[in-house]
Order: structure tokens, then C-alpha cells, then sequence
């Protein structure tokens, strides 16, 4: 049997995100969420996490959206404060700048009073060299495990399967069915969503804006339930995932 954890990325984005993301958890597939500990609608998430224990959260690690959380960025963000591209994060970030903005914005996570279920980052920041080793300190010493970003065994990173593939502009509920299908060879494996409620942070900020409220659609769609328990695949969080000891 598969275990599916179906994930929603981008939570703290705004109310419009948690929102949507809350109603895909408990009318839908989602079982798991990450949060963006530096956005504005990062302490509405959390409160929205504690009023649903069973959805997993983890931290959602942000270099390129938004504002750093520590004073100590200037080779990550522009003349306005503001992160910059990952072209520039992958060439002129500094380790150092890196691993305290990311240390800061895990401290911050815990603030809310949440515990991380595991990691992963925007825009797949966690892939860069000079961001991965930061990364995989904080998951080291917190037991975390992290998203998939290689085909590499890895013991941080233990689901055998990762899907990027639910994202784009004709999105269906049977393209979402065909993706499961994908997964099926695997005992674990994970899929990456977006659903939202469109508000104004999200249409006026994110060039991926009316997409999640398609994506909510489907993932809220009784034909996609009906394919995962006829399919026999599990769906779970990163809770059910242990990393291997001694890492």
C-alpha cells in the first residue's frame, strides 16, 4: 500500500491561503501544509493549525518571497528590503546570511507555539548549494525530515517519490487521478499542492494566483477521494515518516 502525504505549500501566504488550505484539509485530500514564517498571514496560519491538530505543518523555507525575519540579509534581499530572485539568491548569498535568516525563520515557526512536522522551501530554495547545507543543519538537529530534491538516498529526505507535477493552468480532477497513479510503485511518496481562496495579497503578489482556486476545486472533488480508496493508498503526514537514526 502507498502512503500519500498530499501537501499544500505556501501556508501564512495570507487569509485567503490558510483558508483555502484549511478547506482542502477538511473537505478534501490534504494532509499536510507548510508554513512561511516570515508572510503576514503566518500567525493567522498557526492559530488556523492549532484549531486542526491533525493537519500536519511544517516550515516552508522563504528566500525569495517577501521580508527576511533576521537583520542580518543584506546579500539577500534588494533596495527595498525585500527578497530577492533565486537567480541572485543561488549567486550572491552569503552561507552565512543564509543560515541565520533560515535559523531565524525556524525560531520564529516555534514562536507560534507549533512544532515542525518537517522542511521544505519556496520556490525549492532547499536545492541550492549554498542554501542546502543551512538547511540540513537545522534538520539534523531537530530530527526533521526534509522534502525530496534528489534522487540521492538520503536519510533527511525518506519518502521514496516526490511529485511536482499538480501546477499550471489546466488543471483537471483526472490529471490529478493520473498523478496518483504515478505514485503507486512507491511505499511512500509525497505531492506538492497550492489551493487557495484568491484574495488581494494573493492576486496582486503572486503571478500564480486564480490557478489555486482551480487546484482547490479538484482537491475538494469527491472523484479524487474515491480514486485514493480505490486505489488502497493511504494518505498520511510527516508524522508517519521517520528519518533513519544517528543522521
Amino acid at each position: 500500500m502507498t502512503k500519500l502525504i498530499i501537501n499544500a505549500d505556501d501556508f501564512g501566504y495570507s487569509k485567503g491561503v490558510n483558508l483555502g488550505i484549511i478547506e482542502a484539509y477538511q473537505n478534501g485530500v490534504v494532509t499536510s501544509t507548510t508554513l512561511m514564517a516570515n508572510m503576514p498571514g503566518a500567525q493567522h496560519a498557526a492559530d488556523l493549525a492549532k484549531k486542526n491538530p491533525g493537519l500536519g505543518v511544517g516550515i516552508h523555507f522563504v528566500l525569495t518571497c517577501g521580508r527576511p525575519v533576521s537583520n542580518e540579509a543584506a546579500s539577500l534581499i534588494n533596495s527595498k528590503g525585500e527578497f530577492n530572485r533565486i537567480s541572485e539568491i543561488e549567486e550572491l548569498g552569503k552561507s552565512e546570511e543564509i543560515e541565520t535568516e533560515l535559523k531565524s525563520q525556524f525560531q520564529k515557526f516555534l514562536s507560534f507555539g507549533l512544532k515542525p512536522t518537517h522542511i521544505d522551501s519556496h520556490h525549492h530554495v532547499h536545492s541550492l548549494k549554498n542554501v542546502y547545507p543551512a538547511v540540513e543543519k537545522i534538520a539534523r538537529e531537530n530530527q526533521l525530515p526534509i522534502r525530496k530534491v534528489s534522487l540521492d538516498s538520503n536519510p533527511l529526505q525518506p519518502v521514496q517519490y516526490f511529485n511536482h507535477e499538480f501546477y499550471g493552468d489546466q488543471l483537471t480532477a483526472e490529471y490529478l487521478i493520473g498523478l496518483l497513479d504515478k505514485a503507486l510503485p512507491y511505499e511512500t511518496a509525497e505531492l506538492m499542492t497550492h489551493p487557495a481562496f484568491v484574495d488581494e495579497q494573493v492576486y496582486s503578489g503572486s503571478s500564480y494566483a486564480l490557478q489555486r482556486v482551480r487546484e482547490l476545486s479538484i482537491l475538494t472533488d469527491p472523484a479524487v477521494q474515491e480514486a485514493i480508496t480505490e486505489r488502497g493508498i493511504d494518505l498520511i503526514t510527516f508524522r508517519e515518516i521517520s528519518i533513519k537514526s544517528g543522521v
